[in-house]
């Protein structure tokens, strides 16, 4: 960046960094982008330059790649008006500094510095803004906002990152209908964006809270007004919309998590009833009805697909009703019906969820931890290839049915064990095949052949004999018995041709 200003300098031109990287630099942050100005036409820094694209060229900027690095480099301009509530119709090149800073939104976004001499350029007092932590608009708010409709969700959005407040007359011009014309044409993406960036806040309630009070949140997701002033039941100090907000900041700080977190009880003001059994309220299969009315807000906003499903089923599954009844078998048909995978992120919402009551939640987070050790204890066996444990199952080691042959074990041996050694090696197990395959073999021959087939003399050799049965059979009269029968025949020619 210094060698890009140097060059310029070199050239008979001026560069100074601008935005959000000066911003960055007077907190004592690192600056994530570098943007450099200049009062050089678009041409002239082309031909300064090896490395550069002509990324929006038409309005002035190109991006230089220094060292594997991009550095945006924009003309010093004066913008037209802004029909589509984005960009300029007419982009109009100056030479002074402070007119280029004029068009910016906000007072510490509007602040300059030459990095050869270390010169800080700020015509707005944006310096003392943000030592005083307040988001002002530069000049008239209105016209700010009339020219850029996103700049309104980014002034909501700067208020929970850069923890500021927003000056009074800013925040009037947000919530002027003028302002929702033009907010109305903003792109889905570029609002899912600053959502995005605003979960990454210490606190996005903030930021939320303000898209409320401007009244910018019922023209992005109206469902979610449903639940203010939605009053709960005794277990929570909180209505509905404050309990999602104290959620929402205990949560842990991932964007998608904490999306989450934003609509998992999207659905309790549509669910609500009166009970008079317990008067109370209650809000039956409203993690249901949220899935359902989470899924079109996320499509509406342009999520991924894969973002969508796993904000859907986090909704679906957050209502967690633990207790230390649950058997192992019950934690199993848990973990299966959630997946394993979602399982880690349902205990981070389970825990956010308690501590947004605004109650003791000690117990609840206590019982959270169980499952999970639980749960993670039943994913340690399964690596090591062990079987699933139950304590009533093994409370009795010598109690139940004495396994078969081919299963024998030790009296000793714990239920439900079984033998894992190979079925010939096991204690008094049959050879393969069992000792009843000849006898079996042969009834199959003795059913399917006709009386006098050949092949009788085969299942007749095939039938073990009985015990003290003699070997051989004996012989013609006076001569030698004859051999036993140890091979087996041939099938006869006739049998071959029958197939069977």
């Amino acid at each position: 960046m210094l060698a890009i200003c140097r060059r310029l300098r070199e050239k008979g031109k001026r560069g100074w960094i601008v935005g959000g990287c000066v911003r960055d630099l007077l907190r004592g942050e690192p600056a994530k982008d570098w943007d450099v100005a200049t009062d050089a036409r678009p041409e002239e820094v082309v031909g300064m330059f090896r490395k550069v694209i002509p990324t929006g060229i038409q309005h002035g900027t190109v991006t230089v790649l220094l060292n594997g690095t991009h550095y945006e480099v924009t003309t010093l301009r004066g913008d037209g008006a802004y029909t589509d509530g984005r960009r300029p119709d007419k982009v109009e090149f100056v030479d002074d500094i402070t007119a280029d800073l004029a068009r910016r939104d906000f007072t510490f976004n509007a602040i300059a510095i030459d990095p050869v001499d270390g010169h800080l350029i700020d015509p707005f007092g944006g310096r003392k803004d943000l030592d005083a932590r307040v988001v002002r608009a530069v000049g008239d708010p209105a016209e700010r906002f009339a020219e850029d409709g996103l700049r309104v969700l980014r002034a909501a959005r700067f208020s929970a990152t850069l923890e500021c407040a927003i000056d009074p007359e800013t925040e009037r011009a947000m919530a002027s209908e003028r302002s929702h014309r033009t907010f109305r044409q903003v792109s889905a993406e570029r609002v899912r964006d600053e959502w995005m960036k605003a979960m990454r806040a210490r606190r996005p309630s903030v930021a939320f809270e303000v898209m409320r009070r401007t009244e910018l949140l019922g023209i992005t997701c109206p469902e979610l007004l449903e639940s203010v002033g939605c009053e709960q039941n005794r277990w929570h100090a909180f209505d509905v919309w404050g309990h999602a907000m104290a959620c929402l900041d205990a949560c842990k700080p991932e964007p998608v998590l904490r999306v989450a977190a934003l609509l998992h009880d999207v659905g309790k003001p549509r669910t609500r009833a009166f009970s008079d059994k317990t008067q109370d309220y209650t809000f039956y299969e409203h993690e249901r009805v949220g899935a359902e009315i989470a899924d079109p807000i996320l499509t509406r906003l342009r999520f991924s697909n894969d973002e969508r499903a796993r904000i859907v089923a986090l909704v679906r599954h957050h209502l967690i009703c633990y207790s230390d009844d649950w058997t192992d078998a019950a934690v199993r048909r848990w973990l299966r019906r959630v997946t394993p995978g979602l399982a880690p992120e349902l205990y981070e919402i389970g825990v956010a969820d308690a501590l947004g009551k605004g109650r003791d939640a000690s117990e609840d987070i206590a019982a959270l931890g169980r499952l999970r050790g639980r749960g993670d204890a039943r994913g340690r066996r399964r690596a090591l290839g062990e079987g699933p444990r139950d304590p009533r199952r093994h409370a009795d080691p010598g109690a139940g049915r004495q396994a078969g042959p081919g299963h024998r074990r030790d009296p000793g041996a714990a239920r439900g064990a079984r033998d894992r050694r190979p079925v010939g090696e096991r204690a008094g197990a049959p050879p393969r095949g069992g000792a009843g395959a000849p006898r079996r073999q042969a009834r199959r021959l003795t059913r399917s052949c006709p009386r006098g087939d050949p092949r009788m003399r085969r299942a007749r050799a095939l039938t073990p004999r009985a015990p003290g049965r003699k070997t051989r059979r004996p012989g013609p009269e006076g001569g030698a018995p004859c051999p036993p029968r140890t091979a087996r025949r041939s099938p006869s020619p006739a049998a071959r041709s029958c197939g069977r």
